[in-house]
C-alpha cells in the first residue's frame, strides 16, 4: 500500500518529468524539425527520472543526474560506434551491462542512476547506424537532463528526508538513558531501538553503503550501536543492568556491603561512558567530531589498572563475584562505545588517519582511497556476492536480447531490451509475476494505440495534443496502480510520441507486443538459469559461511589468553570472518528487499549478523590487557577452552542447518569459567562474553523456523563435514 507521502511523491515526479520531456521534444520537433533530437530529449528524462529510481532530494538527484550525464553522453557515443554490427553492438552490451549493474557495489545512488545509463547505449546501439547524428543525440540528450535537473531543483523539489545520524544519535540517547538508569525499557524494546538502525529500516539516500571512510564508518557506527543496544537488552535480562545502574547511582561506595572501595573501578568508569555517550550523540546531531583526543582508551586502561590492583591484593580484600561480574558488564559496554565513538568521529570527518586500534576491525580509516574502492570491488567479484549475481544475470539477458533483436531485424529492437531492464527482478518468481502483469498490460494498451492510430491516421497536431497530458497520466498512474496499468499507459505514450517523429499505423502497437514478448521470455529465461532463487538460497550459505568462520575465532581467541606461559599462541586471524561478514551483510540487505512470505523470511538472520560483530570485538578487545593478573591458572584455562570449543560446536552446528547440512556436532552447553578460589577479572570477562554468545546463538537457533531446522534429504552426518576457515569459493585468508 502506497502512502501519502510517497504518493505525492509520485505525482510531484511525474509533472516534472513530463515538463522536462515536453519541453524538449515538442522545441525540436515543431520548431527545428529535428527528430533525433527530439528522440534523445524526450527519453533523457524519462530514462533518468521516471526509469532510474535514483533516490534522496531534489538537490541530491540532480547532482546524481548531472553527474550522470557525462557517463550517458559517452554511452551515446559508444553505441553510437558499435551499430554497426550486430556483433559489435552485443559484446559492447555485455560489457556495459555488466558494469552498470555492477555500479550497485558504490551504493543506492549510482544503483538507481544504472537502468537509465542502460538506456543510453540501448537506444543509440540499434540500427540505423548513423554516425553522423551522432552530434544532435549528444545534444538531445544534454538538453533533455539539464533541463530534468532545473525540473528537480526548483518545481516541486522533493523535500530531504532524515538523517541516518540522526537515527544514530536517538538510538545513543537511548543507550545513555538505560545506562543512567532515566529511562527503563524492556529488553523488546531496547532490540526495537536497535532494528530502527538496520539500512534496510533507511531511506536509500541516506544510507551509508558507499566504499568511502565516512560511508564506511557510520556504517560500523550503525553495527556498533545495535550491537550496545543488544548487550543492553541482554543484561536487562539477566537483571545485571538493574544492578549497574544501581551502582552507579550510589554515593558512597564504603557503605556497599561493608566493603569499602570494591566498586572504585565501575566508579572510574561509568560516568565517562556516560559522558562519551553524549558527546558522540551531540557530534551526530551537529555534523562535527568533538576535537581532541581519544577519552575512552585512557578510561579502559585506569578501570583495567584499578582492577589489576584490587585483584592483586589480599584475598580479603579481593571484590566478590557479583562486583566482578558488574565490572565486566561494563567494561564489554564500554568497548562497544569505543567502537561506537570512533567509527562515528571518522564517519564525520572520513579523512585519511593513522591506524587506529584495533587494526583490523578500522583499517578503512588509514587505506587510500583507492584501496577501499578496490576492496569494494574485488570483495564483490565472487560466485558468493549476490551483487555479481545481479551484475551478471542482467548483462547476459540484456546480450542475448541485442543478439535476437539483431538477428531478426525486430522493428523497434530497443523496447526488446527495455522490457528485460525493466522487468527483470532477482527471483524467478518475481520475474514471473511482473512479466504477466507487464504483457496483459501491453495487451490492452496495443489494442488502444492501435485504434487511436488508425482513427487520428497522420493528424500530428492531435497527437501533439495528446502526448503531454498521456505522458503526466502514464507517469503518475503506472507506478500508483502497478505493472500492468504502468505498461499499458506507456505503450500509449510512446505510440504517439513515434507518429509525431515519422508516420505510424496500428503495426506500431504490433510491434511493441512483439518486442515486450520477446523480452520478457528473454529475461525469464535468464531469470531461471542464473540464481532464479534470488538471495535467498544465498544469504543462508553466506550466514553459514560467516558461521563457520565465527568458531575457530573464538576457540582461537581463548586459546591466546589461556596460553602458558602467557603470549605464547598468537592472536587468531579475524580477516576471514571479516570478509565472511561482508558478504553476508550483502546478501542479507537485497534478502530485505525481495518480497515473499516463504519460512525463510522468519530467520533471525539479523541477529547473526549482530553476534558476528560481537565475536569480532571480543577477539579484539580480550587480549589486548597484558596485565599479570590475566595469566589463566591450569583448570581455568582447560574450563575455557572447553567452552570455547562448546560454542564452536554451537556455531558448526548452526552453520549446518543454514546450509542445509544434517548438523554432525551435538548440543553442548558452556561450562563456566570461574575456577574455585578467589576470582579473577580476566576470568569473569571471559566468562561473561562467553555466556553472552551463548544466549544469543541459542536465540538465534531457537528462532530458525522449521524449513532450516529439517536438514536436507538424503545428508547424512558422515557426509556433512563442515568446512575449514577460510574455504570455500573467496579462498583462505580473504
Amino acid at each position: 500500500m502506497i502512502g501519502g507521502v510517497e504518493r505525492t511523491r509520485i505525482l510531484h515526479r511525474s509533472v516534472r518529468v513530463t515538463l522536462a520531456a515536453s519541453l524538449g521534444f515538442y522545441t525540436f520537433v515543431y520548431g527545428l524539425d529535428e527528430p533525433v533530437l527530439a528522440l534523445y530529449a524526450l527519453f533523457g528524462p524519462i530514462s533518468l527520472g521516471l526509469l532510474s529510481p535514483i533516490p534522496g532530494s531534489g538537490r541530491q538527484r540532480a547532482e546524481v543526474m548531472l553527474k550522470a550525464l557525462p557517463v550517458g553522453l559517452g554511452l551515446v557515443t559508444l553505441g553510437t560506434v558499435l551499430a554497426v554490427h550486430t556483433w559489435a553492438a552485443v559484446l559492447g552490451m555485455l560489457v556495459v551491462g555488466f558494469l552498470l549493474a555492477f555500479a550497485a557495489v558504490a551504493g543506492p545512488r549510482p544503483a538507481g542512476a544504472a537502468p537509465g545509463l542502460q538506456l543510453f547505449y540501448i537506444l543509440a546501439c540499434f540500427p540505423p547506424y548513423e554516425p553522423d547524428t551522432l552530434g544532435l543525440r549528444l545534444a538531445g540528450l544534454t538538453f533533455g537532463v539539464v533541463a530534468l535537473v532545473l525540473c528537480e531543483l526548483f518545481l516541486l523539489p522533493t523535500p530531504p528526508e532524515p538523517t541516518y545520524r540522526s537515527a544514530l544519535a536517538q538510538a545513543l540517547a537511548t543507550a545513555r538513558d538505560t545506562i543512567t538508569g532515566d529511562n527503563t525499557l524492556s529488553p523488546e524494546e531496547l532490540r526495537e531501538a536497535g532494528a530502527r538502525l538496520r539500512l534496510s529500516n533507511t531511506s536509500p539516500a541516506q544510507r551509508p553503503a558507499g566504499p568511502g571512510r565516512a560511508a564506511r564508518g557510520l556504517a560500523q557506527a550503525g553495527s556498533a550501536a545495535r550491537r550496545l543496544l543488544e548487550q543492553l537488552a541482554h543484561l536487562t535480562e539477566m537483571g545485571e543492568l538493574r544492578e549497574l545502574v544501581r551502582s552507579g547511582a550510589r554515593n558512597d561506595s564504603v557503605r556497599e556491603n561493608g566493603q569499602g572501595g570494591r566498586d572504585t573501578a565501575l566508579r572510574t568508569l561509568l560516568p565517562r561512558v556516560v559522558s562519551l555517550l553524549d558527546d558522540t550523540a551531540a557530534a551526530l546531531r551537529t555534523g562535527r567530531a568533538a576535537p581532541g583526543p581519544q577519552r575512552m582508551d585512557e578510561a579502559i586502561d585506569d578501570f583495567q589498572r584499578i582492577r589489576a590492583r584490587q585483584a592483586a591484593g589480599p584475598a580479603d580484600e579481593v571484590p566478590p563475584a557479583e562486583v566482578l561480574r558488574r565490572q565486566a558488564a561494563l567494561l564489554a559496554v564500554a568497548e562497544s562505545v569505543r567502537a561506537l565513538e570512533i567509527s562515528v568521529r571518522v564517519g564525520l570527518d572520513g579523512r585519511h588517519t593513522p591506524p587506529i586500534e584495533p587494526t583490523e576491525l578500522f583499517w578503512y580509516t588509514h587505506a587510500a582511497t583507492a584501496q577501499l574502492w578496490l576492496r569494494r570491488i574485488t570483495g564483490n567479484i565472487s560466485l558468493r556476492s549476490v551483487q555479481f549475481h545481479n551484475a551478471l544475470r542482467i548483462a547476459v539477458a540484456l546480450a542475448a536480447a541485442r543478439l535476437v533483436a539483431g538477428s531478426l531485424d525486430l522493428t523497434h529492437g530497443f523496447w526488446v531490451l527495455l522490457a528485460v531492464l525493466t522487468l527483470s527482478r532477482t527471483t524467478v518468481g518475481e520475474a514471473w509475476t511482473a512479466i504477466r502483469q507487464a504483457v496483459t498490460g501491453n495487451l490492452v494498451g496495443a489494442v488502444v494505440a492501435g485504434a487511436l492510430l488508425t482513427g487520428l491516421a497522420r493528424h500530428t497536431e492531435a497527437y501533439a495534443a495528446i502526448l503531454a497530458p498521456a505522458m503526466l497520466i502514464a507517469f503518475a498512474l503506472g507506478p500508483l496502480l502497478g505493472i500492468a496499468w504502468a505498461q499499458g499507459l506507456f505503450t500509449l505514450v510512446v505510440a504517439t510520441a513515434f507518429a509525431q517523429i515519422a508516420p505510424a499505423s496500428w503495426r506500431l502497437a504490433e510491434a511493441r507486443i512483439v518486442d515486450v514478448v520477446t523480452g520478457s521470455a528473454i529475461g525469464l529465461l535468464c531469470g531461471m538459469l542464473a540464481w532464479p532463487a534470488g538471495a535467498r538460497a544465498e544469504v543462508r550459505r553466506t550466514m553459514a559461511g560467516l558461521l563457520y568462520e565465527c568458531g575457530p575465532l573464538i576457540k582461537g581467541t581463548v586459546g591466546m589468553l589461556a596460553a602458558v606461559p602467557p603470549g605464547s599462541v598468537p592472536a587468531p586471524a579475524s580477516l576471514p570472518t571479516l570478509h565472511r561478514l561482508r558478504l553476508a551483510e550483502s546478501a542479507y540487505a537485497q534478502f530485505r528487499s525481495e518480497p515473499g512470505s516463504d519460512a525463510h523470511v522468519r530467520a533471525d538472520w539479523h541477529a547473526v549478523l549482530l553476534t558476528a560483530h560481537h565475536i569480532l570485538l571480543g577477539a579484539q578487545w580480550l587480549p589486548r590487557f597484558d596485565l599479570p593478573a590475566n595469566a589463566l591458572p591450569p583448570e581455568a584455562g582447560d574450563r575455557a577452552r572447553a567452552g570455547a570449543g562448546a560454542l564452536a560446536r554451537t556455531t558448526d552446528r548452526l552453520a549446518d542447518l543454514c546450509s542445509g547440512r544434517r548438523p554432525k556436532t551435538a548440543d553442548g552447553a558452556t561450562p563456566p569459567v570461574r575456577p574455585t578460589g578467589p576470582p579473577l577479572p580476566v576470568l569473569v570477562d571471559l566468562d561473561m562474553w562467553l555466556r553472552s554468545l551463548t544466549a544469543q546463538l541459542t536465540r538465534i537457533e531457537a528462532g530458525l523456523p522449521e524449513a532450516i531446522r529439517r536438514p536436507a534429504r538424503g545428508t547424512t552426518a558422515a557426509g556433512t563435514a563442515s568446512p575449514g576457515p577460510g574455504s570455500g569459493p573467496d579462498g583462505p585468508g580473504k
